[in-house]
């Protein structure tokens, strides 16, 4: 069995002092480990269980270590509810794997691993960039062992692109927009009877807010980082370079898709979820998580898509796209910390990540395993889209969906000015990330 270098070096030493969060480690010797050694480990999580169930099922057909550890899949909305309930009552799991969407609001009930078991050097040499989210503040380590990346992608109708004499999808939003109007179909009415892509509004756009961090992030927009004083706090109008407002081009591209009078109109509110209109080969684009192919190719078989990665703005030097990326964690008041942390560990080599990856149809977060392309076209785009990946430390999905929303609602009403809206979504925010 390959072992990569991460588990090279954390699997030398392995224990816990479960009540004071420090892992204190014993000498590990057998690269195979036993049943014995990990014990029972219950593991909660927000992804689907039948990819993850799998994984250990076929893991546990080599190495033992495997056959004690089971899966819980768990509402994101009520996970941090569930979790401090368990803890409270004496019932936490032992593990706990979630995105960095779920990060925030999961933090005071975790116990976080010290740079004296995880390096931020080994940490570094491991995993993908955006991994750097699961970093706890203060110098006190990290939140989680990251295990795989979902990365934001484009997916295109070929009938559609193809009838309308595109070879293959755009790479930029500027090329994007230039095939609105090869491409849309309208009424007399101005109603969309085809539609280019589904942008512009919030509440009919599936993954509204990974889209909109997607273009904040690529606009060099971080949306949240902590203060000096060690508060998280929101950032939406701020420029990294200290020139114009990034911002407010952000809301004008993200909108102008919505409005009738632009020749650029492709969506509106009247629309059904944008992603049953894609089902239904109704529109020529939709914006997703990679993880989403299987379920469009089960829903419509007859449906000719291709993935393609997420378009960048054409003046980018660096690329960058949206990605939910998910780590094991440990919770407080863990029965089996210890066997946890060894099963996140045995969960990052090379063979288990390309494993892992196969039976959700997510990416690996090690560093090592995306080395190798793989040959299903799909995987492979999410391959290398996951070394670009980027996300931020947000509030819960349903809360940041809730300021989004009626940001972008404020926009296409035109009751406020964009920077107006700008400053009310990121004072929100920031009073969220606080309480």
């Amino acid at each position: 069995m390959k072992i990569s270098l991460f588990k090279a070096i954390l699997l030398g030493v392995f224990g816990v002092a479960a009540l004071i969060g420090v892992f204190v480690f014993a000498t590990y010797t057998n690269k195979n480990t036993s049943e014995e050694a990990v014990g029972t480990v219950v593991i909660w999580g927000t992804l689907p269980a039948d990819g993850i169930q799998a994984t250990l099922t076929t893991a546990g057909q080599t190495n033992q270590a495997f056959k004690s550890v089971s899966y819980v899949q768990k509402d994101s909305a009520a996970l941090v509810s569930s979790l401090a309930t368990a803890i409270a009552t004496g019932n936490a799991p032992d593990l706990v794997l979630a995105s960095q969407e779920e990060l925030h609001a999961l933090a005071r009930f975790l116990t976080p691993i010290p740079y004296a078991t995880l390096s931020a050097r080994t940490f570094t040499n491991a995993f993908i960039g955006e991994a750097s989210l699961f970093t706890a503040p203060s110098g006190a380590g990290y939140y989680g062992v990251p295990f795989l990346v979902d990365p934001l992608v484009l997916f295109s109708n070929r009938a559609i692109l193809s009838s309308s004499g595109i070879a293959k999808p755009p790479a930029t939003w500027e090329a994007l927009v230039g095939l609105v109007p090869t491409v849309a179909q309208l009424t007399p009415s101005r109603q969309v009877s085809r539609g280019l892509i589904a942008l512009g509004t919030y509440d009919n756009v599936h993954n509204a807010r990974a889209i909109l961090s997607s273009l904040f992030l690529q606009t060099g927009i971080a949306l949240s980082s902590y203060s000096p004083a060690g508060n998280l706090v929101a950032n939406l109008t701020k420029s990294p370079s200290g020139g114009s407002m990034p911002g407010q081009a952000v809301l004008g591209f993200y909108t102008q898709f919505a409005d009738p009078s632009k020749v650029s109109y492709t969506w509106n509110a009247s629309l059904a979820d944008s992603r049953q209109v894609f089902l239904n080969g109704d529109l020529a684009l939709y914006l997703g998580f990679v993880s989403e192919a299987r379920f469009l190719k089960a829903a419509n078989p007859n449906l000719d898509f291709d993935v393609a990665p997420l378009p960048q703005p054409a003046t980018s030097r660096l690329k960058s796209a949206y990605g939910l990326a998910y780590a094991f964690m440990v919770p407080r008041g863990a029965k089996n910390s210890a066997g946890g942390f060894q099963v996140a560990v045995l969960l990052t080599d090379p063979t288990a990540q390309a494993l892992a990856a196969s039976k959700t149809g997510l990416a690996p977060a090690s560093l090592t395993e995306l080395t190798a392309v793989p040959a299903d076209p799909t995987a492979a785009v999410a391959y290398v889209e996951a070394l670009y990946t980027k996300g931020w430390l947000s509030p819960t999905p349903a809360a940041t969906d809730s300021v989004f929303s009626g940001m972008i609602g404020n926009v296409i009403s035109g009751r406020s000015a964009l920077d107006t809206v700008l400053a009310s979504a990121e004072s929100t925010l920031t009073s969220l990330l606080q309480q």
